[in-house]
Formats: structure tokens, sequence, C-alpha cells
């Protein structure tokens, strides 16, 4: 098997990588114990499939890109799901007297006996290198999983779906129970989901998943069931299973497959029982970097001189769950480096980041997003992210931060890039700090790409198309929905932004007073790519729908 060193050496040959960014891996696995390619894929320098592509061409082994090919599925079948995960092989096609064989690691001896022995076939094998998650989706592709949890409640006998109701304790540790929640949780994971929602009603348990930003009907689970799912799920988060009549929050670590997961727990009690939120967090999913997040060339560029400067406050704006952090520790990685000090307090921490000091919230300890950030001035910072800003003392430490010589990163929950320098005025700050201090604002909104597989030409309604300004000549797609999108149309998501860079003329407005409105239409005037417009920029180019870009988006 080709060395990592080796493999390092072809990266960089081939300019796919840089030294800077191997030293910050290195740091990475010393603190993670990854391996330096994982490292590097982890913090999104590099993809798994440029990694696997470069060892093949060092091996003198075939490389090839699952998704782009045509697989046997009656071929695939000739060995069990469980081997083939286990060895991370798989059988492709046969070609005259050779059996095309996918893997992840050729040198896997035991693997090739295994398969050599399952299959018999007499013939030669030909191994062709894969990546372990084109592989792992195509293994949930063909050996469907997504029934698992179905399968478990059938598996559950009727008449006695009440399972032991002696204790919850008991009930919660009873073996059918564990299945079924171990189950949800896999299948969230495989569906992609950012939320498990489990919603108490009159006569049954809704299990609802939040994909791709979207809420979506997974089952429904039996009513006799509810207060053992329930039970687990708070033994699991370390709550108080006694406790039913008020709202509860905790924590489940978990290691499911190659994934490491943070599933944040909420609890709130209803007419029907009490409703269940899971929020997952894979700990060991690669962050997006700068260039993934759908950025505009043009605001990229802007956006990336932004945050290189040595002083003054960045804010990006949008509701919860638009994408802010993401964004975000996209920034910090790109500008972590061993001659700065970089010192973050969020609530919670999502990620953590390499070379960065990460502290959570933590309001029993008298950790709050202002005394943190008084703290954190002490511990000789250059550049400071505070999760969010809430009140006007969080806000007044982060502007004398910025006026002493820091670079600020920050959140604030607005509409758009304008509205957030009326917002500080509103929140008490005067307008000459805020004229001072702040030097961009960066306003997004998340769109769902249309789904790859099933992406056809369409017309949107004529109320829509007036709405964003489209002709009806023009061409547009959509997703007219198939299996490897649930029948959605769409596959994942992108963001959509505005970025709003602060200069002379935008300073008098904001020490002037001026309206959010005055301050978008100056800042329009001088250039600027609104929401809306960079919505409509990425319809042009075929990536997310019409509708998808007037739901997120306001009439401007």
């Amino acid at each position: 098997m080709a060395g990592s060193l080796e493999i390092l050496d072809l990266l960089l040959k081939e300019g796919l990588i840089t030294s800077e960014q191997i030293e910050k891996a290195k740091i990475e696995t010393k603190r993670t114990g990854l391996s330096i390619e994982r490292a590097l894929e982890k913090l999104g320098f590099i993809t798994e499939e440029d990694i696997v592509r470069t060892r093949a061409n060092a091996l003198g082994i075939p490389y090839m890109d699952l998704e782009s090919c045509q697989i046997d599925p009656n071929i695939i079948k000739l060995i069990p799901e469980s081997i083939a995960r286990k060895y991370k092989i798989l059988p492709l096609f046969k070609i005259g007297n050779s059996l095309n064989v996918a893997m992840v690691n050729p040198s896997d001896i035991v693997a090739m006996d295994q398969i050599r022995r399952l299959i018999s076939s007499g013939g030669n094998l030909e191994v062709i290198l894969v990546s372990q998650k084109s592989l792992e989706k195509v293994l949930d592709d063909c050996f469907d999983t997504s029934g698992a949890t179905a399968k478990i409640l059938e598996s559950i006998d009727k008449s006695a779906g009440k399972i032991k109701q002696t204790g919850l304790i008991e009930s919660a540790d009873e073996a059918p129970v564990i299945k079924l929640v171990d189950s949800l949780i896999a299948e969230a994971v495989k569906n992609r989901a950012s939320d498990i929602h489990i919603e108490p009603e009159q006569a049954n348990v809704r299990v609802r998943f939040r994909i791709d930003g979207a809420l979506q009907e997974i089952n429904f689970l039996p009513k006799s069931l509810q207060d053992n799912v329930v039970s687990r799920i708070k033994v699991l988060s370390k709550m108080d299973i006694a406790e039913t009549r008020s709202p509860q929050d905790g924590s489940i670590n978990m290691k499911l497959e190659n994934r490491e997961l943070d599933i944040r727990v909420s609890t709130f009690p209803t007419i029907y029982g009490e409703n269940v939120v899971m929020r997952l967090l894979d700990k060991t999913s690669v962050l997006f970097g700068l260039k993934d997040l759908g950025l505009s060339e043009e605001t990229l560029n802007q956006f990336n001189k932004l945050i290189r400067r040595p002083n003054g406050i960045i804010l990006v704006t949008g509701p919860t769950g638009s994408g802010k952090t993401t964004t975000l520790y996209a920034a910090l990685t790109s500008i972590s480096s061993m001659e700065k000090n970089i010192i973050t307090i969020e609530d919670p921490v999502e990620y953590e980041l390499p070379l960065i000091r990460q502290t959570p919230v933590n309001t029993k300890a008298g950790i709050t997003f202002a005394n943190g950030l008084r703290s954190i001035l002490r511990q000789d910072p250059d550049i400071i992210m505070v999760g969010e800003i809430r009140d006007k003392e969080t806000v007044e430490i982060a502007i004398q931060a910025s006026l002493t010589g820091h670079l600020v990163f920050s959140t604030l929950h607005t509409n758009d890039a304008a509205s957030a320098l009326t917002r500080l005025i509103d929140i008490g700050v005067e307008p000459f700090l805020v004229s001072s201090s702040i030097v961009g604002i960066l306003a997004q909104r998340l769109v769902r790409l249309i789904c790859p597989k099933c992406k056809e030409a369409y017309t949107p309604s004529s109320d829509i198309l007036e709405e964003l300004g489209l002709s009806k000549q023009e061409e547009y797609l959509h997703g007219k929905g198939c299996p490897v999108c649930k029948k959605t149309g769409f596959f994942g998501r992108v963001g959509i932004f505005e970025l709003l860079v602060i200069n002379e003329d935008i300073r008098k407005m904001i020490e002037a007073k001026s309206s959010a409105d005055e301050i978008k239409k100056r800042v329009i005037s001088l250039g600027m790519t609104t929401l809306r417009q960079d919505g409509i920029n990425k319809i042009k180019q075929g990536l997310t729908t019409a509708e998808e870009v007037v739901k997120v988006t306001e009439i401007e």
C-alpha cells in the first residue's frame, strides 16, 4: 500500500494541497488520532475522491468513481451485506473470465480470500480502488435498510406491544425499545437528517426527519411504545426520566459505524405526552471550505479580504438553521495558523477546530457570551468568535475588542445585511461605535439543490416568474423525484448570500441613523448582490428552483 508520505508528495506535486494545509492537518492528527489524509479531508482541504485517485495512481491500480458507474445489482448480491460492509469490498461486474471487485484497501488479503471463497468462480479477481464513502452509498442503495425501523416494529408482538410497564428504567432497557431507538438514529444518519422529531398524537406517535431543511414524515410508532421510547432516549441523554411535566435538555455521544455523533436532545410536554427533538451533529463530518459554501467569485474575493483584516467586527446574519455557524467555521479554518491565537465562545460548540480554543456557554458556571468574551480578552487573542450577539453588553465588549486591535466574528438574527446595522442601534449601541467597528456583514439563507439524478426542465408558475422578474422564454430545471432524493426532487443544500462591505459612505449613513431600507438601496446602487439576486443567479445556473428562492427571500 502506498504510504502516507508518498501520497502527500503526489498531492503536493499535483497542486491539490499546500504545505501550510499539511501543517494544519498534522496538528489535527495529534489532537484527534486521525490519519493525515483523513485530517486533510476533515478540514475541507481535499476530498476523499482526490486522495483515492492519487493512491490508485501510486499503486498502478484502476480507480473508479462509483457514482458515475452502472453497477449490476445481481453481481453485487453475490456476497452477503455483512461481509461487504465488514471488509469494505464489493463485486461490480464481469469482463470475460475476470470479476472486477471494488475495494477500499487492496492490501487486505483476508478480504480477498473471503470473496474468493464466497464466489468460487475460478476466474481472476481484478481490483478497482474506490472511496469508502462511495462504496457505502452503493451498499445502502443495493441493500435497502430504510425499512429497518418498520421491521423492528413488526417484530414486536402487537398484543404485547405494551412491553413491560413495571418501571420506567426497566421498560427503557427492554431490548426491542433499544433496537428501535438505535434504528431510528441509524436511519436518520443514513438519510442525512439534521433532526429527528418524535411527536406524540392522540392515537399514535409520529416520527419525522428534517432532511435538507424540510421535515419529512418517516413512520408512526404505536401509542403503547411512546413512554418506553421517550424513557430510553432520556436515559441515553442523562435526563430525569421521572420528570415529564417540564422541558429538559440533554445530549448523547455515540459512535455509529465510522461516525462520531453528538446528539442534542430536547423534550417538551404536550397534551399527548412529551415531544422529543434530537439534533444530530456528526463530529467526523468534513468541514466546508469557503469555496464550498456557494459564494459567488466576487463575493468570495470580498469576504476573503474582510476576514484577513487585522481588526473590526464581521457579522453573519440570518434565521436559525441558515448555516451561519458553518460559514464562521469555514472562515476561521481558512485564516487559522500557528502565528494566530483564535478563541471562540459558542452555544454549543458544534464541531472541534484545530489550532482554535473553543469554549461552550455554561450559564450555571457563570460563562455567558458577555462574561466569556470579557475573559477571552485577557487570553491575548488575535481573533475572537462570539457565537451570537444577544444583548447590549455583549456587543459593547465586542466593539471594545475590535477597537483595541482584535478581529471579531459573530452572528445576529436579522432578515438582511442592512438590518443588522439598525438592529445594533436599536439594542442601544451608539451609532458612531457601530460605524467605527463593523467592517462587513454577510447575510445568508440555504436553498435546496436540485437532485442531480432526476433533474429535468420545467416551467415555474407565472406568479413565481413575475415575482422574480424571470422570463418565460428561458429554460428552468427542477427534480421530478426519484429513489435517491426520496421523491422530493432535492438533494443537499447551498447558500445564497449578500455581502455588505462598510465604506465611508455607509459610515456616514449609520451615524445619521438612516433606515435599513435607505442603507440597502444605497449599497445596491454601489453594486451589492442581494440575497434574492444571488438566488436568481443560482436558478439560472440550474442549481435550485424558483420556488425555493421565493420561499427563503423577501420581495425587494
